[in-house]
Parts: structure tokens; sequence; C-alpha cells
């Protein structure tokens, strides 16, 4: 589930949580993309049983997908900064989003 607030915000939907994550209109595709992409991997990661905690799977899930984007940098030079900055911007909407989340449940 997706909305977006009158304040360019969009609410992302992960694992059941809400997270609101600031983006301009130009990233929000890209954002809606990587949230439920990261949802789909945090499931298939508690699916297993083996892990338990919404903070342990997220680290997990975390790990897998940063050996996929590693695997593939590696396996094709093609990527350019430009997309490799944008990964990094919204990985750090992700891990602030996170960890704002993190800070109310405390």
């Amino acid at each position: 589930m997706i909305k977006q607030s009158e304040s360019g915000a969009v609410t992302v939907t992960i694992m059941d949580k809400e997270y609101l994550v600031a983006c301009s209109e130009e990233e929000r595709h890209d954002l809606i993309r990587s949230a439920d992409y990261l949802d789909q991997k945090m499931r298939e990661i508690r699916e297993t049983g083996k892990i338990i905690g919404a903070e342990r799977i997220a680290v997990m899930a975390a790990l897998n997908i940063s050996h996929e984007l590693l695997t593939q940098h590696s396996e094709s030079s093609g990527m350019d900064n430009a997309t490799w900055q944008r990964i990094r911007g919204l990985e750090a909407k992700i891990e602030d989003a996170l960890y704002k989340s993190r800070q109310l449940e405390i």
C-alpha cells in the first residue's frame, strides 16, 4: 500500500508497518519499487521461520540485497555512477525511516 502526502512524502508499507519517506516526484517510482522489493525479501526471510523479529529480518534482507547488488556490480561494470548514487540515496532514506520508526517504538 502506497500513499503520497501533500508534502511530497510517500507512505510505504513493509511487513504490515507504514513508513513515511520524503522523496521527490522523480524518485517516487524507484522508492515504491524498492519498498516492494524489500517487503518481498523480508517476507521470504520471515517465512523460513529461522529468524524472528522485524529488526533482525530487516538486517538479513539488507545483507541479502547488498550481496545481490555487489554481485551484479562486479559482473557488469555497466552501472554508471548516477545509478549507484540513486541506490545509495534510497538506502539512506530507508535506513532513516527505519531509525525513526525504531525511535517511535522506544
